[in-house]
């Protein structure tokens, strides 16, 4: 058995469990706070990737240095995406959840808000592929394990674990994570301790977009090309990672993603890569059989 290709399996599915996982925290933090699975998230990761698309191609006819293209694109297409979740949150949410209105409500908006911004930027833009810059250059330094890391996916790999490690530092050291653990274990409470919860799912959608997008230039960088359904896949693959380490946390949605972008990576170098997305949800209906809160989730107890 040829070691290198095993490490190049390894390193590739980690890479892909890195897009997911970028993804999946998004998916996880809203289901946490408002139990909301909100299928319009692989839109903003799509948003995020062709809002870097449009900057970066005005910053290079404008003949900025790279260095300021790559940073003003990835911070504007940041902005925007979580100016999108934000908006999204107020226009599709708020209001059922201010009605009270059944949970399958809000799902039927959020697949609703997922199929708008889909057909939004088909008629805004175009249904071919785009192609996208590779703004990371080949490091010299890694030169040596190329064949089995290209410098973009080290890029993923280090990106996502200072994002993860943010997160964290976030939710558990910060004033607003203190709010948003709070609103998550009891709204009720939360809200007679002084915690505006609006604010706070506010919040939670902007930093969850955020991470998306961060998701969708990364990806757009490796890949080399975006298109406008680029957005579903990704976003219904980061469900299932979110679903596998359990929904609702942050270390199961991070846990879940590589676990899937193994499973896949080594499932495409063995057999065949046409099934990949076959026996990714395979794996998801094995898990909900055998573990239905997933491999972190604990199970929930109805209260009499």
């Amino acid at each position: 058995m040829d070691f290198d290709f095993l490490t190049y399996l390894f390193f590739g599915g980690l890479t892909r469990g890195s897009i997911y996982a970028l993804i999946a925290l998004g998916y996880t933090m809203v289901y946490g706070i408002v139990e909301l699975i909100n299928f319009a998230h692989g839109e903003i990761y799509m948003i995020g990737a062709f809002t870097g698309l449009i900057i970066s191609s005005v910053l290079t006819m404008l003949g900025l240095p790279i260095l300021a293209i790559v940073v003003l694109s990835a911070l504007t297409a940041i902005i925007y995406s979580c100016a999108y979740g934000y908006t999204m949150e107020k226009i599709a949410y708020k209001p059922l959840r201010d009605s009270n209105a059944p949970r399958l409500s809000a799902l039927i908006s959020a697949i609703g808000m997922s199929l708008f911004l889909q057909n939004y930027v088909l008629l805004a833009q175009t249904s071919d592929f785009l192609p996208f810059p590779n703004f990371i250059p080949d490091f010299e330094f890694w030169e040596p394990y190329a064949h089995i890391l290209t410098s973009p996916e080290l890029v993923i790999l280090i990106t996502t674990v200072i994002v993860m490690i943010c997160l964290t530092i976030l939710i558990k050291f910060t004033k607003i994570g203190k709010a948003m653990r709070a609103t998550s274990q009891d709204k009720v409470m939360a809200v007679l301790m002084g915690v505006n919860i609006n604010r706070v799912i506010s919040i939670t959608f902007i930093v969850g977009s955020a991470t998306a997008a961060i998701g969708g230039i990364l990806i757009a960088c490796h890949i080399g090309q975006i298109n406008f359904y680029m957005g579903f896949t990704a976003g219904i693959k980061a469900f299932v990672a979110a679903v596998l380490g359990g929904i609702g946390s942050i270390p199961g949605a991070v846990l879940g993603s590589f676990v899937l972008g193994l499973t896949e990576s080594f499932f495409a170098g063995y057999f065949s890569s046409d099934y990949e997305d076959v026996f990714a949800f395979l794996f998801l209906v094995l898990i909900l059989i055998f573990r239905p809160s997933g491999i972190l989730g604990r199970a929930e107890t109805k209260k009499v």
